[in-house]
This record gives C-alpha cells, sequence and structure tokens, in this order.
C-alpha cells in the first residue's frame, strides 16, 4: 500500500512541492528514504520511528520505503519528519488515508511525539494557498502561517496524538490566530544627538527617498549614533513589504514565536562578515545580511575594513535588488531591496584632515585607507558626507534637538508623495525614488533652465558617469518632496550635487 502526503522544499522564498509517498511492503524490516536527501532528511529515520514509539504506535514487522518526488530535487532540513510520520500512519490505517490529501504538511519531531517548530512556515503557507490547500505545522509556526490569508485551512498540533485524534474527531484543532510584535517604543531618538545639523540633514533626506548614504568622521564623531537612530525616522513597512520581509525572516528562522512586525530590518554586521554571511550561500543557502536587511537598513560600520571582496559583492544587489546565488547544480534568489548606510574613519589613525592634527604617515595614510573602498561602489552611493568632531559648546548646550517624531513626520509626508506618484507605474513599481528607473526619474524630475545649468556645468567639471547623473536627479526629486515642491529647482541640484562633492576625495583615491 503507497500513501501520499504534499509537503515543499525551499528554493530561496518560493516553495516546491514535493510529494511524500510511502510504501509498506513485505521484505527485510527496515525503513529506507530515498530521493535526494541530506543529513538532516536521513536522520529523521530515526526521529520518526521514536516518535510514532512514543505515541503508542509500532513500527511494522515489514520493509518502509520513502520517496520524496521529484528525486532529482536536493531535500535539505528537518521538516520533511512530520509528512513522513504522517504518511507512515496512513499506510498503517491509524489516521485516514484520505484525510490528508487537501494538505501540506511541515515539521519536526521530537523523541517524545511532539512538534517542534521549523524555517519556512509563511512561504509553505502562502504557497499552499496558492494551490487551494491547507497547511499542517507545528503548534508553534501557527501565529506565523496564519498571515497567509483568512481563507487558507491550517491546523497547528503539538503533537503526532493531537493530530491523529483531529482527524478521528475526538479532539479538533482551532485555527491558529496570526500574532504581531508590539510597535517598538524604545528606539534611540534623533534628540540625543547634539550638533552634527548637517549629517540629520542628509540622514532624514537618506530616509525620505530610501537613498544610500555614507558618513567620514574621526572617531566619536557620532557616526554610528546617527545610524541608528534612523530606524526612528523612517515609515512602518506597507503590507506587501511586510509579507516580503516576514518571508524572508521565516526562510532564516528569525521570527521569533512565529510574530510580525512592521518595523522596517536594521542588520548591521561586524566587518569580519564573510561574502556566504553578507550575500547569502553556505550549503543550504541561506539568506545573507543583505537579503535579511530587504526593505530596510544595511548599516556597516568601519567601512574599509571589510573585505574588499565582500563590499564589492554589494554593487549587484545595490542596482537590481536582489542576491542571485549561483551553484554547479541549482540557483537561487533571495530579494535584496536594501538602503545602504556606511559609516568610516578618514584614515587608519582616524584623525585626517582634522585641524591641528598631522598625521606621522602624511596623506598616504589617508589615500591608502580610503582606496580600500571601489570607485563602482560609491559611485553607488547617493549621499556623502563629513562628519566633523562635535565641538564642546555643542556639548554643553541645554537645550535638546530636534525629536525624531517631528523628523518622521516630514519623512512620512515624502514617502506619501512618491507613493502617489509611482501608485499609476502598476502593483510593481518602486515606492522611493532611489529605486525609480531612470527613464521615469528623468521624467518626474526634469529640472527647470536654472537648474538644468547648473546640472549640465557640475557633470562637466566634476565628471560625473551616467550613474551618478541619475543619482543626483534622484536625490533633487527627493529633496523637492520634503519641500512639498511639484518641481525640481536650482536650489535642490544644488544641494543634492554637494552630497556628491564631499566624496570626491574618496573617489580619486579609489
Amino acid at each position: 500500500m503507497v500513501s501520499r502526503v504534499r509537503t515543499v522544499a525551499f528554493q530561496g522564498i518560493e516553495a516546491v512541492p514535493v510529494d511524500v509517498q510511502v510504501m509498506v511492503a513485505p521484505g527485510k524490516v527496515n525503513m529506507h528514504i530515498v530521493g535526494l536527501p541530506d543529513k538532516a532528511v536521513a536522520e529523521s529515520r530515526e526521529r520518526v520511528q521514536a516518535a510514532l514509539h512514543a505515541s503508542g504506535l509500532s513500527m511494522p514487522s515489514k520493509k518502509v520505503t520513502v520517496n520524496l518526488a521529484p528525486a532529482d530535487l536536493p531535500k535539505e532540513g528537518s521538516h520533511y519528519d512530520l509528512p513522513i510520520a504522517l504518511g507512515l500512519m496512513a499506510a498503517l490505517g491509524a489516521i485516514p488515508g484520505d484525510a490528508l490529501a487537501d494538505y501540506v504538511v511541515l515539521g519536526e519531531l521530537s523523541l517524545d511525539g511532539t512538534i517542534t517548530a521549523v524555517s519556512g512556515a509563511l512561504p509553505a503557507a502562502i504557497g499552499a494557498n496558492a494551490d487551494g490547500k491547507g497547511l499542517i505545522c507545528p503548534a508553534a509556526s501557527g501565529p506565523e502561517a496564519a498571515w497567509a490569508g483568512a481563507e487558507i485551512d491550517i491546523l497547528a498540533p503539538r503533537s503526532l496524538i493531537a493530530i491523529a485524534n483531529h482527524f478521528r474527531g475526538t479532539q479538533v484543532l482551532t485555527r491558529p490566530v496570526a500574532s504581531v510584535h508590539a510597535p517598538a517604543r524604545d528606539l534611540p531618538d534623533l534628540a540625543d544627538i547634539k550638533g552634527q545639523e548637517t549629517a540629520k540633514r542628509a540622514l532624514e533626506v537618506a530616509a525620505a527617498g530610501g537613498h544610500n548614504l555614507l558618513m567620514v568622521g574621526p572617531p566619536g564623531s557620532g557616526k554610528s549614533m546617527l545610524a541608528q537612530r534612523l530606524p526612528s525616522i523612517l515609515p512602518p513597512l506597507s503590507p506587501r513589504e511586510l509579507l516580503e520581509v516576514s518571508m524572508i525572516a521565516s526562510i532564516a528562522g528569525e521570527l521569533s514565536g512565529g510574530k510580525l512586525t512592521d518595523r522596517r530590518p536594521f542588520r548591521a554586521p561586524h566587518h569580519s562578515a564573510s561574502m556566504a554571511a553578507m550575500v547569502g550561500g553556505g550549503l543550504r543557502v541561506r539568506p545573507g545580511e543583505v537579503s535579511l536587511a530587504h526593505n530596510g537598513v544595511l548599516f556597516l560600520d568601519e567601512f574599509p575594513e571589510f573585505s574588499p571582496q565582500v563590499l564589492d559583492s554589494l554593487r549587484q544587489p545595490i542596482e537590481a535588488g536582489e542576491c542571485m546565488i549561483a551553484r554547479a547544480n541549482h540557483r537561487v534568489t533571495y530579494p535584496a531591496r536594501i538602503q545602504l548606510i556606511a559609516a568610516m574613519n578618514p584614515c587608519r589613525c582616524g584623525m585626517a584632515g582634522e585641524p591641528g592634527y598631522r598625521c606621522a604617515r602624511g596623506p598616504r595614510c589617508q589615500t591608502d585607507y580610503q582606496a580600500r573602498i571601489s570607485g563602482p561602489l560609491l559611485d553607488r552611493i547617493d549621499l556623502r558626507i563629513e562628519v566633523p568632531a562635535v565641538s564642546a559648546s555643542d556639548l554643553i548646550r541645554p537645550a535638546r534637538a530636534e525629536s525624531s517624531e517631528a523628523v518622521a513626520a516630514r519623512v512620512a509626508m515624502a514617502r506619501a508623495i512618491q507613493q502617489q506618484r509611482f501608485a499609476r507605474l502598476g502593483p510593481q513599481a518602486p515606492t522611493t525614488n532611489a529605486h525609480c528607473a531612470t527613464a521615469t526619474i528623468e521624467e518626474i524630475a526634469a529640472p527647470d533652465a536654472h537648474g538644468l545649468a547648473l546640472l549640465r556645468d557640475a557633470s562637466e567639471k566634476l565628471g560625473f558617469s551616467a550613474r551618478a547623473y541619475h543619482r543626483v536627479l534622484k536625490v533633487a526629486r527627493t529633496l523637492a518632496d520634503l519641500d512639498a515642491s511639484e518641481t525640481v529647482g536650482r536650489i535642490h541640484l544644488a544641494e543634492a550635487i554637494s552630497y556628491r562633492i564631499a566624496g570626491e576625495r574618496l573617489a580619486q583615491a579609489a
């Protein structure tokens, strides 16, 4: 007799259907799992046998063969335990054979028969809903799966006995309730930062348009403090963005208690991070920091201390908004539409350009240190500002600076203007100026005659690339949105160009 149970394999954030076929036939007493299983799947044989024994079921004195179809698709992870166990229970008559036909099943088994949480419940639920099926998942993953839709049938048992009793009608399982994290109330506030008004203005512009930002300054000038306060002025995730971010976090196993949050991701990896940790990869091709920061912020402190290969691997995700991880036998794509915020010292000793300081190595110290960042990567950074050391007069000033709440209101207004402008382009249109197509930005950010003359002169003198030219237009459009202006004027272009001039020394060094 052969019983069938539907489960999934994950390729990126997509759930690929997998058919678990269980056959009990005469032969040598053993249990074989075929269909390109990895080590975790192969070891499920022992977990399934122990869980069935703990639930009061004994393995048949026959040969048990489990086939994971399609056989040429690699199967990875521990979520195949539950579908294998339920398939075996259906083959033994412990549960009705047709009861599982309308469900996609995933879950890991403990030796005592309880079902523990697994990664990927949300993408699996979305895939099951698209196929018109329900979902059986661990109780701990139920609140996460419930976000797939109110119409999908979800069963979230705590043990094998609970699911068996449900299908017998002796213990009906209730549908799990979608769970959400309470809004964060303890975010760092911009009012804590004294001085640095220019840097705060650049941070507001970056938040309003989703632009990349590079801050250069001596140690202790407040670069990290500024970056850590960016989440406090960013708007919450939209429903579509929330779903995308949560699917990636689900695959990575980073949804705490199955609860979703509308707070934008803020990832700050250490500068010793490898390329696989940054863009994704590894044995099971997990998402990296770039994908985990999707629709949020990737903060790279001590920017030049990262490996040059790791930094250059960010060029394609910044431009395309996705990470394509290619392997010999397959290719996985993860979304990676990020806002890059970077901070660095001007030189290795950290004090180049400060009044009253003279580096013992001279200009070469600054040149060699800044040359660790390639020119093509710098060209993708819209805003480049210098953050000078804070003066004593700023520190002893008693009055508090402008709060994050006031800045966030202006950012939300500018974002609303952008969303209304891009709504006519369709559901896949960008939501911020930073991710706008070049043809569109030339249309919506066409400067007036005085601004066009300024932009032409600046492009010729500074040698703007085509990318730099369009990024200046994007920043100018954001500045106009902050002023609630329909047209991009000379004053907006002048400020946008000033943010490119501040990084010319970096570009020359690179």
